[in-house]
């Protein structure tokens, strides 16, 4: 997301702007069921001056730009080792640990019944979308590109709609990452845990969505037009 508006929903800025979710929960503004409202009327509801507001949100968008190297083969690098690797990992005990917590504190009516199971689907999905990027993807690209590429790259930009949908459901099974009252050690460590891995998401989409996909589909577009 490279411009913030307020007609934009908040669900649809949680999912592309690095750090936007983290304001939201902030100003205790929902993104996950309540997330299709505007912009504007939630920062109303949320007693914030939709100006303020879009101000935080503008500051965001100019600081997800830093995190972006120039040079192509350099950025593809740099989601590879700070973002496919930290996910699998992250993943690997973020899921056990859902399931700890479910299982020991599933009477509490804060309890994250669920999370697990979501946490086990996105891991599934993200693995496959991650794959296609590191054989197929990411190779064309580090090659200069092809005329064809606009067709895999629409396909990750689906793909990517997808684990954002995991993520309000993620948001949602949780309360928004809030931790009850005298929550345990574990439950702590689960939900600082989530905090960094949906944000490391988002910014991994942001990188690809808005920096290095526009790269070749404005080079696919132009061998487009020679040919016509």
């Amino acid at each position: 997301m490279t411009g913030i508006r307020l007609d934009n929903t908040v669900a649809a800025i949680a999912a592309e702007l690095p750090g936007a979710a983290e304001l939201f929960r902030g100003h205790d503004i929902s993104f996950c069921c309540g997330g299709n409202v505007q912009l504007s009327e939630a920062a109303v509801k949320a007693g914030v001056a939709p100006s303020a507001l879009l101000a935080e949100l503008q500051a965001l968008v100019v600081a997800a730009r830093r995190d972006a190297p120039a040079e192509t083969s350099d950025l593809i690098g740099h989601i590879l080792d700070r973002y496919h690797q930290t996910h699998r990992a992250e993943l690997a005990w973020l899921i056990p640990l859902a399931q700890k917590v479910e299982r020991v504190h599933g009477d509490h009516p804060s309890a994250p019944i669920g999370l697990s199971q979501v946490l086990e689907r996105l891991r599934d999905d993200l693995e496959s979308h991650m794959m296609k990027e590191e054989q197929v993807l990411f190779p064309i690209m580090r090659r200069g590109g092809s005329a064809v590429i606009a067709h895999p790259i629409t396909q990750m930009r689906d793909e990517h709609e997808e684990e954002a949908e995991h993520l309000r459901t993620v948001e949602h099974v949780t309360h928004g990452l809030s931790l009850p009252p005298g929550a345990c050690g574990s439950w702590t460590a689960l939900y600082t845990g989530l905090r960094k891995f949906t944000d490391d998401l988002v910014t991994h989409m942001h990188l690809e969505n808005a920096v290095l996909f526009p790269r070749f589909e404005t080079q696919a577009q132009a061998a487009v037009s020679r040919t016509t």
